[in-house]
């Protein structure tokens, strides 16, 4: 089993910058292909990005490919969401999820993930 806790949110301007990082408790964490997902109100969750177990690999909707990275350091068992040139259109809670190992990663779908954090609000003003 494993605990997520995402830090890093806040108000930011657009155009700024928000890192996010996830820290996962346990000693499996690079067991896990991870990945963070966003909430806006009224609105269903939506994937942002994933990253596989050991890094290679990552995916980006649509909406945020260019300006956002994620990255990950199992050793220090966390997950990093960097985001540039936000636009109000980010404003949401986000959300990061762990995917255990398995033959085929599904990066997009929530369902694939058995665990989430808490999610950390950001908020981007126009």
């Amino acid at each position: 089993q494993v605990q997520l806790v995402e830090t890093g949110g806040g108000l930011v301007q657009a155009g700024g910058s928000l890192r996010l990082s996830c820290a996962a408790s346990g000693r499996t964490f690079s067991s896990y292909a991870m990945g963070w997902f966003r909430q806006a109100p009224g609105k269903e969750r939506e994937f942002v990005s994933a990253i596989s177990w050991g890094g290679g690999s990552t995916r980006y909707a649509d909406s945020v490919k260019g300006r956002f990275t994620i990255s990950r350091d199992n050793a220090e068992n966390t997950v990093y969401l960097q985001m540039n040139s936000l636009k109000p259109e980010d404003t949401a809670v986000y959300y990061c999820a762990a995917q255990r190992y398995g033959s085929i990663w599904y990066p997009l779908s929530p369902a694939k993930y058995g665990y989430w954090g808490q999610g950390t609000q950001v908020t981007v003003s126009s």
